[in-house]
């Protein structure tokens, strides 16, 4: 298991890691990107504990999903089924699986102030902290061609994944304002959304 987990996380994060995978019983699966998800936890219905993360992520993006899923496993068995999946308590048990690796000796010191902020708080994903997501697209290993909705100019047309189009306006607060082409409909948009310019 450490042969593979050392393909997909960095290096002195791995026995550690590995630790948490047998102290929790956990089996972890590693499988194709999913547009929508990094990773997630599932009890199986033998009772068993079982994580996906994508094999596409960074390593730095692996190391942050497979302790984001490890928290919803511990926060469940502790605090008991009932609470929110990503409420204070996974918060909590989140922060206290994350702390050890906040360091310089596992992430680039230009990710540690991003992520110290980020732990104050955790998000229910990364993605939706625009700074840590864009700074961490920065160690992807592809090059995407695709950009971010705050790149674009206003007035810019882009499809999403699922291939339908929109005409990007205005920022409201933190989101921007995006009218679907085909509905007319208004959607709100993270800036750091990744979407595919139409340039015709």
């Amino acid at each position: 298991m450490d042969d593979i987990l050392e393909k997909y996380l960095p290096q002195n994060a791995v026995n550690p890691c590995l630790q948490l995978i047998k102290e929790t019983r956990v089996h972890l699966k590693i499988v194709n990107e999913r547009i929508t998800r990094h990773g997630d936890y599932r009890r199986m219905p033998n009772g068993a504990h079982q994580i996906t993360v994508n094999a596409t992520l960074n390593k730095y993006r692996f190391l942050i999903t497979l302790i984001h899923e490890i928290a919803h496993l511990v926060a469940f068995e502790k605090f008991g089924r009932r609470i929110k999946p990503h409420g204070l308590e996974w918060k909590q048990t989140f922060q206290y699986l994350m702390l050890p690796f906040i360091r310089p000796e596992i992430f680039p010191a230009k990710l540690l102030p991003l992520l110290a902020k980020h732990f104050k708080n955790p998000k229910a994903s990364s993605s939706t902290d625009a700074n840590l997501s864009i700074a961490l697209k920065l160690f992807d290993t592809q090059l995407s061609e695709k950009s971010y909705v705050f790149e674009l100019p206003v007035g810019s047309v882009f499809r999403i994944h699922n291939g339908k189009l929109y005409k990007k306006g205005n920022k409201r607060v933190k989101r921007y304002e995006c009218i679907e082409i085909s509905s007319g409909r208004l959607y709100l948009f993270q800036p750091n959304a990744e979407v595919e310019l139409i340039t015709d």
